[in-house]
């Protein structure tokens, strides 16, 4: 079997069908999505993005210098 990339080459639909190694995968996105309400799906996506930016905030600034990134030959 050769080599695929999923991204790539199963945007339309799985290529390999039964064969996939991402079958359970499926199934079980098939059903997280069949068993939980958009609302509560947009209510995990807030609190995602929440957490995302209370870690960078907690992180401080990252500064970059103009100089830093210059090589000297």
């Amino acid at each position: 079997m050769a080599d695929i990339n999923c991204a790539v080459d199963c945007k339309n639909g799985c290529v390999l069908g039964a064969e996939c190694p991402h079958k359970e995968s499926q199934q079980q996105t098939s059903k997280f999505i069949e068993d939980t309400s958009l609302d509560t799906m947009l209510e995990m996506a807030a609190e995602a993005v929440r957490r995302k930016q209370q870690e960078r905030a907690a992180a401080g600034p990252k500064w970059v210098f103009p100089e830093d990134g210059i090589q000297n030959p």
